[in-house]
């Protein structure tokens, strides 16, 4: 390895005293003295060497055969010669004896470790400092919290910061933690799919500020116990004893449990502990429920079952722009382990309030019916009004574009991930599932059915996929048997017997975790080996979808096609649903038999997809126009 200040390596010899002399301007800024950086930086030694050598005194003196005169004598003569560059000198000797003063002063007060509210351009060099700068990045402390929330990838996102110079800023701040103020965990350097659950659960400590539900401390004097509108306990139909408890049994009669086992719902020191396994509609009742509680014990300083009809009107006002907003708010991509998570993303939608209220409803309802809370305080509270339908069915794929993203998939390859990629299209479009109904399905809920009619002369033979629904309604959903003998291939695929009757393969979920991944990965495949081999979370699948949507748009948009590409950017796995309604419906199916498919409570709900009236009407009065206009 070359050495600085070798002789093969004197090309670097400049560059490495510039960084010495932005180094010691830096310590500078941080005292708190410009005026010290700039002359830190500056280069005395190029101003000398721009300046004509000059004799000495004596040597002039001998020159101009004036030793014999008086020194005063002498000096005047020589500044009568060499006047100009003379005052130069004294100017650039001055100078020098300046840096040399501040390099002194540097050595007595700035010799410090670097602390939070440090700028980061206090700290590193002045072009990496601009990258983050433009970031929003200016402290120390917002550095150090965006290595340690988004963890090894956390520049990805940063121009001019590649792989290379992020971990080498992240081992800087790393370092420096102590003093910085931030405990980094394997997380920071390590690729997400080596860090253990564990490990992400440990970056953020329980607290009692804005925390996830599993990471937040209620205080006892704000915990409910002694909440203001409490019931008495003996006439409660519920065992909860704290206002979470309440909240915890609330979301569990949502769905599956919601909450860890009794005796594991406390965390290292009293955050209650939440489940991951909750379906669709249980995160969006915890969502609004933990909204809701934070507020009211970090803004408000109240128990939820203290709240008044005043408290929640006011609150119904903060959603429409929570404050402060760097407090609140933060990007949806961060997870619920990482410091940076925020409990919204900003102003809610006139769509997102009304639900948050009519949740809430819900929530104090229950605690009302359970005789835990003597009122409801958000009856005082309505729920806003829609302006238009809440469906849209512009949220769905022609039939072109549905051609399109199923050849794409099928040219995706024999992997596992690619197979199951193939199944999950093929299962949301022909059968209209929500994405957790369909992770929740597994082979025993499909039975093959013949139908006769009062004469037995004719029958019809399929298969039916028994669902449970939104309300907990169950209903069964015809599968092609085209759709049947992908999933008998997809089962043989993972190592299971195509005999769907079997007992061991009735268990099997439909789509389940990619076997090449637990091949690479046995710490993977392990976690997944209870019995039959697992499912996939919800999560999984929207993000394997979404990457395949947005695959297809970029194949669209390089061949010109950028409206295709546009709405296929925008695709979603509920647009899948979406596109089953419509193409249904348009194909000559009932409003009833797709409300019974798609497992809507209101026929009006499956009317807003039929589109091919509104469609006629609109091309008519299209024509219209154009010939009253010309």
């Amino acid at each position: 390895m070359t050495v600085e200040g070798q002789r093969s390596d004197l090309r670097l010899v400049p560059a490495t005293v510039a960084w010495i002399r932005a180094e010691l301007a830096a310590a500078a800024k941080r005292e708190e003295r410009p005026g010290t950086a700039r002359l830190l930086r500056l280069d005395v030694q190029r101003l000398v060497q721009s300046t004509p050598s000059l004799p000495s005194l004596a040597q002039f003196a001998e020159e101009a055969g004036l030793e014999d005169e008086r020194e005063s004598d002498q000096v005047a003569a020589f500044e009568g010669r060499y006047g100009r560059a003379s005052a130069r000198l004294r100017r650039k000797a001055k100078l020098l004896q300046r840096q040399l003063a501040a390099l002194r002063w540097l050595e007595e007060v700035a010799a410090r470790e670097p602390a939070p509210g440090d700028a980061i351009a206090s700290w590193l060099r002045p072009e990496l400092a601009s990258f983050l700068n433009a970031v929003d990045l200016f402290t120390l402390a917002q550095l150090a919290e965006r290595i340690n929330g988004i963890g090894k990838n956390w520049a990805r996102s940063i121009r001019g910061i590649g792989p290379l110079k992020s971990q080498r800023i992240a081992a800087w701040v790393a370092a420096h933690a102590n003093t910085i103020g931030v405990s980094f965990g394997v997380h920071a350097i390590a690729a997400r799919r080596d860090v253990a659950s564990a490990a992400l659960a440990c970056v953020v400590s329980p607290a009692t500020d804005i925390r996830p539900l599993e990471k937040l401390i209620v205080p006892a004097e704000l915990d409910g116990q002694q909440g203001r509108f409490r019931r008495p306990r003996d006439h409660c139909l519920m065992q909860a004893d704290t206002d979470l408890d309440a909240v915890l049994v609330w979301l569990q009669a949502k769905g599956r449990s919601a909450s860890a086992p009794q005796g594991q719902r406390q965390g290292g020191q009293g955050g209650p502990v939440m489940s991951s396994a909750l379906s669709h509609t249980q995160r969006a009742y915890r969502k609004e429920a933990e909204r809701f509680l934070l507020w009211a014990i970090v803004q408000r300083a109240k128990p939820l079952s203290s709240m008044t009809s005043e408290d929640c009107i006011e609150y119904a006002a903060f959603l429409v722009d929570p404050q402060p907003r760097a407090r609140w708010c933060g990007p949806r991509a961060r997870e619920r382990w990482s410091p940076l998570w925020r409990p919204f993303e900003g102003a809610l939608s006139a769509a997102a309030q009304r639900q948050a209220i009519s949740i809430l409803k819900n929530l104090y309802g229950f605690l009302v019916d359970q005789n835990y809370l003597m009122g409801n305080p958000w009856s005082a509270v309505p729920v806003p009004r829609a302006a238009r339908p809440g469906l849209d069915a512009s949220r769905s794929l022609t039939a072109a574009q549905w051609a399109f993203v199923r050849e794409r998939a099928a040219q995706a390859g024999p992997h596992s991930a690619a197979i199951r990629l193939r199944l999950a299209l093929d299962l949301l479009y022909f059968t209209g599932l929500r994405t957790a109904e369909l992770v929740s399905a597994r082979v025993g809920d499909l039975q093959q059915v013949e139908y006769f009619d009062a004469d037995a002369q004719q029958h019809v033979r399929g298969w039916m996929l028994t669902v449970l629904g939104k309300g907990q309604r169950l209903r069964e959903v015809p599968v092609p048997d085209g759709l049947v003998n992908q999933i008998q291939a997809y089962l043989q695929h993972r190592g299971l017997s195509g005999d769907m009757s079997l007992p061991a393969v009735r268990g099997a979920y439909l789509l389940a975790g990619a076997v090449d991944i637990a091949e690479r990965a046995p710490a993977l495949a392990q976690s997944n080996a209870s019995g039959v081999d697992g499912g996939i979370g919800e999560s999984t699948l929207y993000k394997q979808l979404k990457a395949h949507f947005a695959a297809c748009a970029s194949a669209k948009k390089a061949a010109g096609e950028h409206a295709a590409a546009e709405r296929l950017a925008r695709a979603s796995t509920h647009w899948l649903r979406h596109t089953h309604a419509s193409h249904a419906l348009a194909s000559g199916v009932s409003v009833q038999e797709a409300q019974q498919n798609l497992g809507h409570a209101s026929l009006a709900t499956t009317t807003v997809y039929v589109t091919t009236e509104a469609a006629r009407r609109l091309k008519s009065m299209q024509r219209f126009w154009d010939v009253r206009a010309s």
